[in-house]
């Protein structure tokens, strides 16, 4: 069916797409299937453990668990929006999605996406006040301040999503409809449609490349003081602990950032598709895996807060 040049689209533009997912005979579908489902049980277990944990433990009752909180609850919903429909394709011989269900989930990715990528710049800045300024700590972080900060970080991410989302899905699709992709994400819809994407691609290009710089850049300025005031300790183990605690930050930081950075924030992205299928499977269900036991192996304080509600549950 043609499309006009005016603004209305015909209606093949609203049908349903094909995930292609991963090519491969049976053998390899199944072998997939069997990886995309252990990292998904071990990210969700991880993730509603580190929530679990840090809601029941009074001594974890403070800023930087809080946010830590809502970073495993990030996670647990970002693998959630993308493995289970993953799954459901690799079964289904059609592999479709409707337009609407590609249209949420594009919305729902992008949404909590930029949503951890902001709320990772807060914790560098929480561990920034705590460390250098821990008298006014308490009060610069004060709860009501932990949760507008937080809700910040929603309504970034939701505003870029909405951006995103609605520039991609006014686009007319009137040819193939077969994404070449294992979910519904910007660059490989941008492909099917039969408009110049140019000016979509610079939107994307400078809304992604605004954000992980910019919050970048707190990181780095955050980091920045949080080493020179390290260098003037006195004390081995306020070092130890403070490179401790900023260290699994700085982890989390480079995966997520430094896979972003690969997809979304230089012109073009990743060249090859299955190169970029693999990163996509890294910061979609590698990295939520990663971070819980990121957070809970390197800190002496979840560990000791895990061990604790062990100890409960087996007395009950």
């Amino acid at each position: 069916m043609p499309i006009h040049r005016n603004a209305t689209l015909s209606a093949a533009s609203w049908g349903p797409f094909v995930l292609e997912g991963f090519g491969g005979g049976v053998k390899i579908q199944a072998l997939l299937s069997a990886v995309f489902l252990a990292l998904y049980v071990v990210s969700v277990l991880g993730n509603l453990t580190m929530i679990v944990v840090i809601s029941l433990d009074a001594r974890l009752h403070s800023p930087m668990y809080f946010f830590l909180k809502n970073l495993s609850f990030l996670d647990l919903c970002y693998s959630s929006a993308i493995a289970p429909n993953a799954l459901a394709t690799m079964f289904s011989s059609s592999k479709v999605i409707t337009f609407a269900g590609c249209a949420t989930q594009l919305f729902f990715f992008s949404f909590l996406g930029t949503t951890e990528a902001l709320l990772l710049a807060v914790m560098a800045y929480d561990r920034f006040m705590a460390i250098c300024s821990p008298l006014r700590y308490p009060v610069t972080m004060s709860p009501s301040a932990c949760a507008r900060l937080v809700l910040g970080t929603y309504g970034g991410g939701c505003l870029n999503s909405l951006v995103e989302t609605s520039l991609t899905f006014q686009l007319p699709f009137c040819g193939s409809t077969r994404i070449d992709h294992f979910f519904c994400d910007v660059p490989p819809l941008l492909q099917l449609a039969c408009a110049d994407t140019a000016l979509n691609q610079l939107i994307m290009f400078a809304i992604c490349g605004f954000i992980l710089a910019g919050a970048m850049l707190a990181i780095l300025i955050s980091y920045g003081y949080i080493v020179v005031t390290i260098l003037r300790m006195r004390s081995g183990s306020g070092r130890h602990k403070v490179f401790s605690t900023c260290g699994s930050h700085l982890t989390a930081v480079s995966l997520f950032y430094g896979t972003g950075f690969v997809i979304y924030g230089q012109p073009g992205g990743v060249g090859s598709v299955e190169q970029a299928k693999v990163v996509s499977v890294f910061y979609t269900l590698v990295i939520p895996m990663l971070n819980p036991l990121i957070y809970s192996l390197r800190n002496q304080d979840v560990k000791k807060a895990l061990g604790r509600l062990g100890q409960r549950c087996t007395a009950t």
